[in-house]
């Protein structure tokens, strides 16, 4: 068994956290699903851009999925969050006895990922710095943002205290929680509101900042807020974003003043627009949306609750990665025009 940390997903989040463990000194194996990618960082390896930190790795040891061999410890997935199933398939003859699956995604991957191996053998981890996979070999890390790590039970154990560990160099400011799940479901009322964003070519702040879609950020936050109190979850607050600003008795001014943080901590980024905007101007590729927006409305359907507005997101999403809408203001408008 191999003790290096097996990185599966080099891309914006798994690059980037690969990278500065490596820089760090620790031994880091590489898996990503493109081959000019992996050819790059088998090369010249990784080069760290932006105005977080810039540096070069120096080569990698990178594979394709079927390239791999032996097993590993820790294991730190970082795929889109619809590609979840497929990469726990494959990497899971790789995870040694006693090792565990850390989720570095966006969404409830988790559940996915100990569908597989187990709870016992799932680690939960939130981020919500900003970072974009440019071209084979080249990351940048835009800014800062919250990193938070813990267990689905909440129990925190010692490989909890190393990830944490591991976590802290790549940010200073890392938290260790016993409520992993609140910041997931607080990410995914972020994540609905940054969805949506993407249905125009406005950067997020810009999108954010538009007064005319207030009551349309007010209502996404809404519904996935209604869901995670159903479900029984307090969410945690970060980066501007409060969950409380978004319940549904609270006051318009207070999810005002919750918009405006998450204006100004956008403002401060050097990635302008969000992941899901550039899977569909950029990369012209499917987005999470599915994995990630979508199950908030199923698991809101199972416990009697509706989610009007992210069932039309999801639909317009996918309008536009199947070229029937473009990306304007005229689509995110669509979306706001159902809400009285």
């Amino acid at each position: 068994m191999s003790d290096a940390i097996l990185v599966w997903g080099a891309g914006a989040i798994g690059g980037t956290l690969g990278a500065d463990w490596v820089r760090a000194g620790h031994d880091v194996v590489f898996v990503d699903s493109a081959a000019d990618h992996v050819e790059a960082m088998r090369t010249g390896g990784l080069a760290i851009e932006g105005p977080v930190a810039q540096y070069a790795t120096g080569r990698l040891r990178a594979f394709l999925p079927d390239e791999l061999e032996g097993r590993f410890r820790r294991v730190v997935l970082a795929t889109k969050a619809h590609h979840t199933d497929d990469a726990m398939r494959a990497l899971a003859p790789h995870l040694a006895p006693e090792g565990f699956v850390l989720s570095a995604q966006n969404g409830l991957n988790e559940l996915v990922i100990a569908g597989h191996v187990g709870a016992a053998r799932t680690m939960g981890c939130f981020v919500n710095y900003g970072a974009d996979w440019l071209a084979p070999g080249r990351i940048l890390r835009g800014n800062r943002g919250a990193v938070v790590v813990g267990e689905l039970d909440g129990i925190v154990q010692p490989r909890t205290e190393e990830m944490f560990g591991l976590l802290r160099i790549f940010e200073p400011d890392a938290v260790l929680t016993a409520n992993i799940w609140g910041y997931l479901y607080g990410k995914l009322g972020y994540g609905a509101l940054l969805f949506a964003t993407a249905l125009t070519n406005a950067s997020i702040a810009d999108a954010l900042a538009s007064a005319r879609h207030f009551e349309l950020w007010r209502r996404l936050g809404q519904e996935v807020m209604a869901v995670a109190q159903a479900k029984g979850v307090r969410c945690e607050a970060f980066n501007g974003f409060d969950p409380a600003a978004f319940m549904p008795d609270a006051p318009p001014a207070a999810t005002r003043a919750a918009v405006d943080s998450m204006v100004a901590f956008n403002r401060g980024s050097a990635k302008s627009h969000s992941g899901v905007w550039r899977d569909l101007a950029v990369r012209k590729r499917r987005t999470e949306v599915d994995a990630q927006i979508a199950v908030i409305a199923d698991i809101g359907d199972g416990l009697g609750i509706a989610s009007p507005t992210i069932r039309r997101l999801v639909a317009l999403i996918h309008e536009v990665e199947d070229g029937r809408r473009p990306q304007d203001w005229a689509t995110l408008d669509a979306l706001a025009g159902g809400i009285g």
